[in-house]
């Protein structure tokens, strides 16, 4: 683990040194959106497909969406209680509530997962991610952040979960999965080149992303929550779970090192959209991200 941590690291470092030396015409938060961009709507759907296609699918999906979805909505009802008798400004909690509730599954989970536990754990992250974290972050998450944003928008769940890329090529590929049809040789060596763009391009973006965060130190003491809840507190939770629906060892292990990513660094987007406080959702992303290095490899020596 410790060996693919540090090589996704010096991806996320390769980002955070651009940010800072940049000297082109292009900002750093247009090369950020183009890379995400191009990401979601492209890559991203590609190697959902072509993971899932070929994936094992049966009762453990089911066991991973519900420990997922447990770990993502115990930490909402938990940020919610924190942050009213912290008695903290609305934007500041709706911040708070997307940073400690939605894991980095997917652009961290997958690749130290796959490169940790072996092949078939990749498959874990992107069930994990798109049967129950997405889902909710896509419903519950954004009808939060209208809530407790500053701008007033009053988005429709249904219609915001329709215009999701990897959301369609996850129900794609589980029809075909579960029809048994057979991926062609081709389209499995296209989809597969288009896949493994994701995790660099996404690495490198986390790293664009991360310079804001150096900036808004003065949101430390307000971050402590989310550090808590999403690096400790969600995979013991998650855990405990998987023990309940009784998961094999190694499949638990996988769900628990997904509970313990880091927060997702596209939350940022929804802040910005919905006017909640960016600079605190920024100090999230960067806290969690650095202190990920260290709290991970515990989790993966504990789980052992």
């Amino acid at each position: 683990m410790i060996s693919t941590l540090i090589q996704m690291f010096a991806l996320i470092g390769l980002g955070l040194g651009w940010s800072f030396f940049n000297t082109g015409e292009i900002s750093n938060k247009t090369i950020r959106k183009v890379l995400t961009d191009v990401v979601y709507y492209l890559f991203l759907p590609a190697l959902v497909l072509n993971v899932l296609w070929s994936a094992s699918l049966g009762l453990d999906t089911l066991k991973i969406s519900i420990s997922a979805a447990t770990g993502v909505i115990s930490a909402l009802l938990l940020s919610i209680f924190i942050c009213r008798r912290c008695r903290t400004r609305h934007t500041v909690v709706g911040a708070v509530l997307l940073a400690a509730a939605f894991p980095n599954a997917t652009y961290l989970g997958y690749p130290l997962l796959k490169s940790t536990l072996g092949e078939w754990a990749g498959p874990v992250a992107i069930q994990y991610d798109l049967l129950a974290c997405t889902p909710l972050l896509l419903t519950v998450g954004i009808m939060l952040a209208a809530h407790f944003g500053d701008k007033g928008e009053k988005p429709h769940p249904f219609y915001t979960l329709m215009k999701v890329p990897p959301l369609w090529a996850a129900a794609i590929a589980i029809l075909l999965n579960l029809s048994q049809v057979d991926s062609p040789e081709w389209l499995q060596g296209l989809l597969g080149m288009m896949g493994s763009a994701v995790i660099p391009l996404m690495l490198i973006a986390i790293g664009l992303a991360l310079k804001q965060g150096f900036r808004e130190t003065r949101y430390l003491v307000t971050v402590i929550p989310v550090v808590m809840i999403q690096l400790f507190i969600m995979p013991l939770i998650v855990w405990g779970m998987s023990l309940l629906l009784g998961m094999n060892t190694s499949l638990t292990t996988a769900v628990v090192l997904e509970a313990a990513m880091p927060s997702m660094a596209l939350g940022v987007v929804l802040c910005d959209r919905y006017g909640l406080n960016t600079g605190v959702y920024a100090a999230s992303v960067t806290t969690t991200t650095l202190l990920s290095l260290f709290t991970l490899p515990v989790w993966y020596q504990i789980l052992q």
